[in-house]
């Protein structure tokens, strides 16, 4: 039996209540026999039978009204639980809940409010574990990539160095040497030159320099003289001193390292210009190199580390524009625009 049913039975007896208290007080005006109900008319109708269809109809009449009432309330309440279900938020006017309903509307509120706040810590809880479980991965790379680094430095690295010490000696007994002799081990000596190079960059890939507290201009500094030291190729830079937020100068450091590293493993130049300046509300890195060059449609698409940077790049809001030509080198622009009120005068 649903509220609509039960409320209409409810009417019902409220009718025959309303039948008997009728009943009484006309007998009570009106002093006669039970007999006389019948004769008694009112509209041509018995009072006996008109007072019974009256009470009924009321009866009816009030079940129905108030049975329509209370679905209609529960059919609101219906709704707000499974707005709560979905994790809407609720929006009702207060004016429009009834008083019979305005305390359990409340605390529909309280149980969505709970809710959202028991989801929101499971969220936090969520990330913050997300969280440590990637730094600790990190981590684990991160010294991983350290003991390699140190391993490759300490055995092929030095290896290496002695492999060219020893060429370079054997190349300066050229007197009792054939032209093609002299020639093979030219060769030879220039691909232990080569590999040093490579294996620089690769050390540069396994344990990057990191910024750690120090501005971009001084990474900068610190990553080329140091480069500086370790390779025959001339190194240049000039880099302005201005403000710019952590997360711009780190993706800027990280294209010049991945830069670096394409120059000393592919480019086979001789010389390498770097340049960081401010104009016109821009950023400005700027890479030059007077290597062999290479098809810069060719390597975007294939090459991960040059993907890297175009995307690093994107990432902070700049543009990264690359032109390399056979035998005249590669120029790499990193443009990246310096948006007032976010420190932009701090120093």
């Amino acid at each position: 039996m649903n509220m609509a049913q039960r409320q209409i039975l409810y009417g019902v007896l409220l009718s025959l209540l309303l039948l008997i208290s009728m009943m009484l007080s006309f007998y009570f005006v009106f002093p006669i026999r039970l007999i006389d109900f019948w004769h008694f008319k009112v509209v041509d109708i018995p009072f006996a039978l008109f007072a019974p269809m009256i009470s009924i109809l009321l009866g009816v009449f009030y079940g129905l009204l108030s049975g329509y009432r209370w679905q209609k309330q529960l059919k609101e309440m219906e709704g707000w639980l499974h707005e709560v279900e979905e994790g809407r938020v609720l929006t009702v006017n207060h004016e429009e809940v009834s008083a019979d309903v305005q305390n359990i509307y409340q605390r529909i509120i309280k149980i969505q409010k709970q809710i959202s706040e028991q989801a929101k810590y499971t969220q936090r809880l969520a990330n913050e574990k997300a969280k440590d479980i990637d730094n600790r991965m990190q981590e684990i790379i991160y010294e991983e990539r350290n003991r390699l680094a140190r391993e490759l430095h300490d055995s092929v690295s030095q290896q290496l160095f002695a492999a060219s010490m020893l060429m370079s000696a054997i190349m300066e007994q050229t007197e009792e040497k054939s032209a093609n002799e002299v020639k093979q081990l030219q060769l030879v000596e220039g691909m232990i030159h080569q590999s040093q190079l490579e294996m620089r960059a690769l050390l540069l890939h396994l344990r990057p320099v990191a910024l750690k507290g120090k501005k971009l201009i001084e990474g900068i500094e610190e990553l080329l003289l140091e480069l500086k030291q370790k390779v025959t190729m001339n190194i240049k830079w000039r880099a302005e001193d201005f403000y710019l937020d952590k997360g711009i100068e780190d993706h800027l450091f990280r294209i010049l390292q991945e830069s670096v590293s394409n120059t000393l493993r592919h480019a086979k130049a001789d010389t390498l210009d770097v340049l960081l300046i401010q104009r016109d509300g821009f950023a400005i890195l700027r890479i030059i190199d007077d290597g062999i060059g290479f098809n810069v449609d060719k390597a975007k698409a294939g090459s991960y580390g040059i993907q890297n940077m175009y995307e690093r790049a994107l990432e902070i809001g700049g543009t990264l524009k690359m032109i390399s030509l056979p035998n005249k080198g590669t120029r790499l622009e990193v443009k990246v625009p310096i948006i007032e009120g976010e420190g932009g005068d701090e120093k």
